[in-house]
């Protein structure tokens, strides 16, 4: 939406979907693990800890949704970010969070 631009209904709901897929800690590790660059969903059940089921049905959200994408190599298949402005945004959230935390911390008596 451009500056002045009064966002449609249609596009508040797209918007209000991409939060919900990005409201679960999972699906933000699997993100995390992309950040890199492709992987299977054994490589990244490895480094999110999470079982290939369970890295499976999350992807297949997150690939629903246009936030990741699937490239079939022979017999194995690789996911990667197809929409990277989900970084900027996890950023500016992480920043957000680590402001608040040290805001939190400094009112607490030193002990």
């Amino acid at each position: 939406m451009a500056d002045g631009e009064y966002p449609t209904a249609e596009s508040m709901d797209l918007i209000a979907q991409y939060f919900r897929v990005l409201g679960d800690a999972q699906r933000l590790r699997i993100l995390h693990c992309l950040q890199g660059g492709e992987h299977t969903v054994g490589e990244i059940a490895e480094l999110s800890g999470a079982s290939p089921s369970n890295v499976s049905k999350h992807l297949g959200l997150l690939r629903a949704n246009g936030l990741v994408g699937r490239r079939q190599d022979g017999n194995r298949a690789y996911f990667g970010i197809t929409a990277p402005f989900i970084f900027e945004l996890c950023d500016i959230v992480c920043s957000g969070a680590r402001e608040r935390l040290q805001r939190e911390q400094a009112l607490l008596p030193d002990g």
